[in-house]
């Protein structure tokens, strides 16, 4: 349905008259006459009777006025639901636990003015495509992994370098350290039923273990992060990485302890992508929010894999 056609035709009726909406929309009566008769072509329905007086309604005109209002006033918010800066910045993450989600809450604390809707995004294929198609602004993950180069158009700054710290319950062998070294992990089995084939959170994980000869074991179906507690708590000869950032709350009796890792830390690169040509006045608050505030990341005596994106 012609929209201008539609609007031609609310502006008739409220006028009564095709001459004043002629002059109130900038065409000729002529025009306004052509508007209407394909309107009511399109409807099968005459919607104004000639009078001495000007046009009124007719009934089915009268039927169609208040759909007609509401037509021009959906098409409105349409409008508005894509135009810059009228929507929320759609941001994509891993986990709602994840230290990006630390980051994104202390934008919002910062910016609370701006609207944000949050997505969960499995792998970084899946988040590359929703950047390239619009479906998404930006999204937290570790790049560039071997074989897979960023396409041409989305643009990445490595935001947060994030320390991991070995998970362990009250009975493992190392419950009770301060501080662990990465060479003190050799032996010891590290749990970690997430690892998902294809992910860059896999690739980092298998090249942590190549350069230092660490165990680390995907076995078993992944139940989430409580069930991957309860095991730890439970199981003296099992440890599992987690984030210093991460945020996880597990019941009292499990005794778990979060120890750090040393000599050198291995951190977890979280990168920012977005679309270069993305046009949403947001993201340039986010990106700067992130630069000034998400400090942490080329931290002398870290370790990160090679194919890291640089600082």
């Amino acid at each position: 349905m012609d929209l201008e056609a539609v609007r031609t035709f609310i502006a008739a009726a409220d006028a009564g008259r095709f001459q004043e909406v002629a002059a109130e929309l900038a065409v000729t009566q002529q025009a306004v006459s052509k508007r209407i008769a394909a309107l009511e072509r399109s409807l099968g329905v005459r919607l104004f009777t000639r009078t001495p007086r000007g046009a009124e309604l007719t009934i089915d005109g009268q039927a169609f006025l208040p759909h007609a209002r509401e037509l021009l006033r959906a098409a409105e918010r349409a409008v508005a639901s894509v135009r810059i800066g009228h929507r929320p910045l759609r941001v994509d993450m891993i986990t709602s636990r994840s230290a990006a989600s630390g980051l994104m809450r202390g934008f919002h604390r910062a910016h609370p003015e701006i609207d944000l809707d949050v997505v969960m995004l499995f792998d970084i294929e899946t988040a590359v495509a929703a950047i390239r198609s619009g479906a998404i602004d930006a999204s937290f993950r570790a790049v560039a992994v071997p074989g897979r180069p960023l396409p041409e158009g989305i643009e990445s700054v490595r935001v947060l370098d994030e320390p991991l710290q070995l998970l362990v319950g009250p009975a493992h062998a190392l419950a009770g350290a301060r501080s662990v070294t990465v060479a003190q992990l050799a032996g010891h089995r590290i749990w970690m039923p997430g690892l998902a084939p294809g992910t860059e959170w896999t690739a980092y994980y298998d090249d942590l273990a190549a350069e230092f000869g660490l165990t680390i074991e995907a076995t078993g179906p992944n139940f989430g992060s409580d069930a991957l507690l309860d095991t730890i708590a439970d199981t003296p000869a099992l440890a599992t990485f987690m984030g210093g950032q991460t945020r996880l709350v597990w019941p009292a009796g499990h005794g778990l302890r979060r120890i750090p890792v040393t000599d050198p830390t291995p951190v977890y690169p979280h990168s920012l992508l977005w679309r270069r040509d993305d046009p949403h006045p947001a993201l340039a608050v986010l990106r700067a929010h992130l630069a000034a505030t998400a400090a942490g990341h080329g931290t002398p005596g870290t370790w990160a894999p090679d194919w890291v994106m640089p600082r």
